[in-house]
């Protein structure tokens, strides 16, 4: 892991794993298409990497407890660390206001849009913002690192769907995949 003070924030569902939902089997862990390669050369390129994943909410609905999401969090390090990546943090936000579980039943600061995953990580690993890019497949994704002060980028694969458009939902660019995403990224792309 490196002491760079940029990272790269990654969307878990749908943008660096195939999107299978609420799934909590790690054998079903899959890599998206050119993740390893996103991810190698956004690390070569001195970026500290992050998965923030708001795809927990199974938590709060009563479907799985956070050990399971640390089983697939295992899963996918391991996969990682098998294509020469290591993850500097993963976070998650098990929290949905509907929830079934009373203890998660919240409408928290970690569910993206909201910041708080990244904030958080921002400040344990002394991030600067201004030099970090968010990574995600919804409009959602593009929010949160918005309002946490980094760059965005939507891969449109197509998992948005509502398409709800606000100056805080635009994204500083749009790729077509996790590779271009990251082709974006270490070319030094500036909006």
């Amino acid at each position: 892991m490196t002491n760079a003070t940029r990272a790269v924030f990654l969307d878990k569902d749908g943008t660096l794993v195939e999107d299978v939902p609420y799934n909590v089997d790690p054998a079903r862990v899959r890599l998206a298409s050119g993740a390893l390669d996103c991810l190698r050369a956004l690390d070569r390129a001195g970026y500290r990497l992050f998965v923030v994943s708001k795809n927990q909410s199974g938590v709060a609905r009563g479907y799985f407890d956070e050990r399971a999401v640390r089983a697939v969090e295992r899963r996918l390090r391991a996969l990682l660390r098998d294509g020469g990546v290591e993850l500097d943090g993963f976070y998650y936000c098990p929290h949905h206001p509907a929830g079934a579980d009373a203890r998660y039943a919240t409408a928290c600061d970690c569910r993206k849009p909201a910041p708080g995953m990244i904030t958080r990580a921002l400040a344990e690993h002394s991030i600067d913002p201004r030099q970090s890019w968010m990574v995600g497949d919804i409009l959602d994704d593009v929010e949160a690192g918005r309002r946490a002060g980094c760059r965005t980028v939507l891969v449109d694969n197509g998992h948005e769907t509502e398409w709800q458009r606000t100056p805080d939902r635009e994204p500083d660019y749009v790729a077509a995949d996790l590779r271009e995403a990251g082709e974006l990224i270490v070319r030094g792309w500036r909006c």
